[in-house]
């Protein structure tokens, strides 16, 4: 059963790299844009699959012990804070999920997409909806 389940995790990280290299990604339904920082620093937006992450984790993961505020663009997330194992870093270390070694993993949105929440249930925040 394990050699299945290395075999299913390789087909299925080969089939997302291949969906993403040398593409630009349009947000989708419920996606979070991260653009912040990231046009300033000459990179593409990050577009998040909140609802990628939310199947696999409970909010508390990253919202309480990782500390991503509740409110799209209040959380500074920059690469310096990733690479020391924050936010984004504390999984994306090689081990849990792909590295930072891979920009375009992550910066994939359009130029010009601004910080938010991709149709649908768009907060302001805890309560306010």
């Amino acid at each position: 059963m394990r050699q299945h389940q290395k075999s299913y995790g390789v087909k299925t990280v080969a089939a997302c790299l291949l969906l993403l290299v040398g593409t630009t990604a349009a947000a989708e339904y419920a996606d979070i844009i991260l653009n912040k920082l990231s046009e300033k620093e000459g990179m593409r937006p990050v577009i998040f699959s909140h609802w990628f992450h939310r199947i696999r984790f409970q909010c508390r993961v990253c919202h309480n012990e990782l500390r991503f505020e509740m409110r799209v663009g209040s959380t500074d997330v920059n690469m310096d804070d990733i690479s020391q194992g924050k936010f984004c870093g504390a999984c994306h270390n090689g081990e849990i999920a792909w590295t930072t070694e891979n920009c375009d993993l992550c910066h994939t949105g359009a130029p010009g997409l601004s910080t938010g929440v991709r149709g649908g249930h768009q907060t302001l925040g805890p309560g306010i909806w």
